[in-house]
């Protein structure tokens, strides 16, 4: 029988590498499944519903929200998106190791729902070094890269509140560092349910 998944979230700054580090983890490694969203807006051209997100019916989704279906949910530019609860547990079920690429609010909902759940936020190793990922991007205007700018320094107040902070440098790096932050997870939950259900069942011996 498979060891039941853990679920991980992953946050950090635009421009910090995060999607590169994500496809880096999936190609390195067969043991994750990168959570899909749920979205109420329309496919764009190439996208699959089930690959890049599960598309639905606002109605759809409000019945989702209704019915305690989401792991966390938000509303940007007039569409809902969100974390569907069947589809994670199912794959932590299946023994794989959920990963959810989502913005700071989301995870902390997550965290509460879920306290065993791993915080993990990605960073460039400087301030500079984010801005001059933003700048060489070349798909943004400099009003944009401010506006990014400005709203990593909001971002960067909650940093404190994840479980890791992982320093995006050297991609190879940065990868093999997530993975062993999850499998360490792994061996600590492991211990700790062993530990717990060892030292119940000596009390109820004592005790009789």
């Amino acid at each position: 029988m498979k060891e039941r998944g853990i679920l991980a979230v992953v946050s950090g700054f635009s421009g910090a590498g995060k999607g590169t580090l994500m496809k880096a983890l999936m190609e390195r490694y067969d043991n994750y499944a990168l959570s899909i969203s749920a979205t109420t807006r329309k496919p764009r051209e190439g996208e699959v519903h089930g690959r890049e997100y599960f598309f639905v019916e606002e109605e759809e989704f409000e019945k989702m929200i209704g019915e305690d279906r989401l792991i966390e949910y938000a509303r940007y530019v007039d569409h809902y998106y969100g974390t569907p609860r069947d589809y994670v547990m199912s794959q932590m079920e299946a023994g794989k190791d959920v990963i959810l690429e989502i913005e700071i609010q989301g995870a902390l909902k997550v965290k509460e729902k879920f306290p065993e759940t791993l915080l993990i936020f990605v960073t460039p190793p400087s301030a500079e070094e984010l801005k001059r990922r933003l700048v060489n991007r070349g798909t943004e205007t400099p009003e944009v890269i401010d506006a990014r700018m400005k709203r990593a320094c909001e971002e960067a107040e909650q940093m404190d509140r994840y479980d890791y902070l992982l320093v995006n440098d050297e991609i190879g790096q940065c990868t093999q560092e997530l993975h062993r932050l999850i499998q360490a997870q792994h061996r600590r939950m492991s211990l700790h349910g062993k530990f717990v259900a060892q030292m119940k069942e000596e009390l109820k011996n004592i005790s009789e």
